[in-house]
């Protein structure tokens, strides 16, 4: 299956932070790709914006070495790559001062009608002061747009304030809040899986499914972002926004259309009917680990003390807790969701489990009957598997067996996955905001978070230590455990 490519007009982006991690590791590639797929037209500019002056050939050739050190591009690519390269602008402008900003509008030029849209892959702090000076400097033209990276925010009362600041500079529909885990292949597949298939959403309620597993682990330690990390944390940095956003995927209710407020409304109602967690029942429903010195790949790694250069710290590198949406088609069913920093594998995937079957017709000598359970796999290998029970083939009796429908997507459609952010800086191009957050489900996540931070704060316990190289606390396996179940991987 080839997949069809749908060109975009001509556009400018302009990237704030452009000499940063995230421009070289993942805004470069996404782009070099879309034009490796011949998506990009002519006269597409890509402006790269930082403090410190650097000529644009010096900058055009730090880019080329990138994109092969550090994407992996084959040296033939990036020779082909002229073209691509020859797009890419170097302005020195201060997000929070007043210098270069005239420059950069001179190269920008005044076209009404061309899509030129910020991405701000800066610090949350100087989301607002770009914002306030875009505008002072007449550099917001009517198809203007923002992009802002998250944490979005250390709590609500800060998310507010840079909401209210971009807000008072671009419209609602001109925000698009990036959560990249939403531009994930399987992520859109979990939507099609649900809707456009008769098998799955007349079971998708508590009457057929047991609980639901959603677990983003990372085998890395916070290497060198140790320094943002301490202020942040697992809870802020992964499950305020990426878990969240998968749990809303999985418990919404079917939207009229797929379209941006559609989607974002069904949503919004997820996060709201959230069962609160707070100083009165933060023990039982929530754990939070850090990690120790420990091994990985064969190795010794330093414990999370030593990576920040402290003696003590109560920021977790781990999180697991128990969640519940207090609705009719959700009541009584658990939302099981962990995350962490060098755990045993790298691996994000959902798992719904089903409830098992009332009744056994085949008898103890068949062997155990296990529940069938949809795995959802968003990385690595990205795709989908339904376990099910089949007989073992061969004469001999009957024997049953628990195994997956396997669907790979890079070996079910012979291609290569588009990392999530060629999808999403497209969609911003397009003005699609469906896999953008809304200002309210901003907030509304925020809600539900900040009583699990206050009621960890009061209660002045330190996260639990855990071993680098394993699933985290025993205190999580503990959470789970206590209502009969046990975490799942795909290989169990």
């Amino acid at each position: 299956m080839v997949s069809r490519i749908v060109k975009v007009d001509p556009f400018d982006l302009v990237v704030f932070g452009g000499t940063g991690d995230l421009a070289y590791r993942k805004l470069y590639p996404a782009l070099f790709r879309r034009f490796l797929d011949e998506q990009l037209t002519q006269p597409t500019r890509i402006f790269s914006v930082s403090r410190q002056p650097v000529e644009t050939d010096v900058f055009r050739a730090t880019v080329a070495k990138s994109l092969q050190d550090i994407s992996g591009f084959e040296r033939a690519q990036i020779d082909a790559a002229k073209d691509f390269l020859s797009m890419i602008e170097y302005v020195a402008v201060d997000g929070n001062g007043e210098a270069g900003w005239d420059d950069l509008k001179t190269q920008l030029g005044d076209d009404p009608d061309r899509v030129r849209a910020f991405y701000l892959a800066t610090s949350p702090d100087l989301f607002g002061p770009i914002a306030t000076r875009l505008s002072a400097h007449g550099l917001v033209t009517p198809q203007a747009r923002i992009i802002v990276e998250k944490p979005l925010g250390k709590d609500g009362v800060s998310a507010a304030r840079i909401n209210d600041a971009i807000g008072a500079v671009f419209a609602e529909d001109r925000i698009y809040r990036i959560d990249h885990y939403l531009g994930k292949e399987t992520v859109q597949n979990l939507m099609v899986l649900r809707f456009a298939n008769a098998l799955f959403e007349p079971l998708w309620n508590a009457a057929h499914i047991d609980h639901v597993q959603i677990t983003v682990a990372e085998s890395l330690g916070v290497e060198g972002r140790a320094a943002y990390y301490n202020t942040a944390g697992a809870l802020r940095d992964m499950v305020q926004n990426h878990l969240l956003q998968l749990l809303c995927l999985i418990a919404m209710e079917p939207p009229s259309a797929l379209d941006a407020d559609a989607m974002r409304d069904e949503k919004l109602k997820v996060l709201r009917a959230l069962r609160p967690i707070d100083e009165q029942n933060i023990a039982s429903l929530t754990v939070r680990g850090q990690y120790r010195a420990g091994s990985a790949h064969g190795s010794a790694v330093p414990g999370y003390l030593d990576e920040l250069g402290q003696h003590t710290s109560m920021t977790e590198t781990f999180v697991a807790l128990k969640a519940e949406v207090l609705n009719w088609r959700w009541a009584g069913v658990p939302f099981y969701l962990r995350t962490g920093k060098r755990l045993a594998s790298r691996v994000s995937e959902i798992v719904v489990a089903f409830r098992p079957i009332p009744h056994s017709v085949f008898g103890a000598s068949v062997g155990a009957i296990a529940a069938n359970r949809l795995v959802l796999r968003l990385q690595p290998d990205e795709g989908v598997k339904l376990w099910l029970m089949i007989k073992d083939p061969g004469p001999g009796g009957m024997r049953l067996q628990h195994v997956p429908l396997d669907m790979t997507f890079a070996e079910a459609f012979h291609m290569r996955n588009p990392d999530a952010y060629e999808r999403l800086l497209l969609d911003v191009v397009r003005g699609n905001q469906t896999l953008f957050m809304r200002r309210d489900e901003v907030e509304a996540a925020w809600r539900w978070i900040d009583p699990i931070l206050d009621a960890w704060r009061n209660s002045g316990e330190a996260p639990k230590s855990y071993t680098a190289g394993t699933w985290g606390p025993s205190a999580s396996i503990a959470l789970i455990e206590r209502d009969g179940r046990t975490w799942l991987e795909e290989s169990n």
